[in-house]
């Protein structure tokens, strides 16, 4: 997982990988500090990981370590299973609908 940073016009921005972009509140040699994805934000977030591949909720709670709980990823997937733009299957796997 390759982890950079960018900056524009003064915004710090942190590259968690291509799928998480969070802004940046204070790095040094041994720490990076974000801000954490909003409902909304993490909402995208999951959307765009399962537009890649069917993951499990242990598979995006790895991913999205530190950064979200499983209980705001299970509520995310859910909210976006209302929406219509993801399904689960019978074995636990959620996907999204529209790649």
């Amino acid at each position: 997982m390759s982890m950079s940073n960018k900056s524009g016009r003064g915004d710090e921005v942190f590259v968690y990988n291509k799928d998480i972009i969070l802004k940046k509140l204070y790095e040094d040699d041994e720490v990076v500090v974000v801000v954490a994805p909003n409902e909304d934000q993490l909402r995208e977030i999951i959307l765009r990981l399962l537009q890649e591949r069917p993951m499990t909720v242990r598979e995006l709670h790895e991913i999205l370590s530190g950064l979200a709980s499983e209980d705001k990823i299970r509520y995310a997937l859910n909210k976006l299973v209302e929406e219509g733009v993801v399904e689960g299957d019978e074995e636990g796997r959620y996907y999204a609908l529209y790649v």
